[in-house]
């Protein structure tokens, strides 16, 4: 695991767009495709807007999610919908896209949605993570009931959770998938989520499920801090 800091959440927004677009490189000249998850949020929004101009083959990538609030596509905290307005356009126009969601049918049976998206699984070979400052990453939150299952689970794929803490319920890969993963990256802002993840760097605790990533990931993670 490697730790880069930088001054600004711009230059970290750079960065990591440079990072992410030469590891989706690397796994197209090694396979002939990529498949890349992202996070939602506002986080990444600056990022997607710089990735989304970066010389990456995208007509040889597949975009997919972390993780996806159980809304319809065009809901206002769809994830879905932050990437087709942010990153799905100018050069990564030509990325294939797919969601978790699909359609209001889905938000409204969200098991269906997700016996979907494990029937068409694949594993990604890129995935960008963010952190709350429960420690929660991807949508495994320390309060959700299903959390247990998500981090036990051997075969990589999505689950689903409930967060007590949040207004929706989630679909997120589950910590298996986040091991497989060849490439992540975690990006952290601001000083509140610093203190989360020198706490989760001592040591995997459930109660901070990024420590679980951060200590057990055995190939390419890379944390980019603010």
């Amino acid at each position: 695991m490697r730790v880069f800091e930088h001054p600004t959440p711009m230059d970290q927004a750079e960065a990591l767009a440079i990072s992410i677009g030469n590891a989706l490189e690397l796994a197209i000249r090694v396979k002939g495709w990529a498949v890349l998850a992202v996070s939602g949020g506002r986080s990444p929004v600056a990022m997607f807007e710089r990735l989304r101009h970066r010389h990456v083959r995208w007509e040889a990538v597949t975009i997919t999610l972390v993780d996806e609030r159980v809304v319809p596509p065009e809901h206002a905290d769809s994830n879905a919908a932050l990437v087709r307005a942010h990153l799905l356009r100018e050069a990564a126009a030509s990325a294939a896209f797919v969601p978790l969601i699909a359609d209001a049918q889905d938000a409204a049976a969200p098991a269906q949605a997700v016996a979907r998206a494990n029937s068409a699984f694949r594993q990604p070979d890129v995935v960008v993570l963010g952190m709350g400052e429960d420690g929660h990453t991807a949508s495994l939150f320390p309060d959700a009931p299903e959390l247990q299952g998500a981090l036990s689970e051997p075969q990589p794929g999505y689950v689903i959770t409930r967060p007590s803490a949040a207004p929706h319920a989630r679909i997120t890969l589950n910590l298996a998938a986040l091991l497989a993963t060849e490439r992540v990256f975690l990006s952290v802002s601001g000083a509140a989520k610093a203190e989360v993840l020198e706490r989760a760097l001592q040591g995997p605790v459930p109660s901070l499920p990024v420590s679980l990533v951060l200590s057990r990931h055995r190939h390419g993670l890379d944390v980019f801090k603010t």
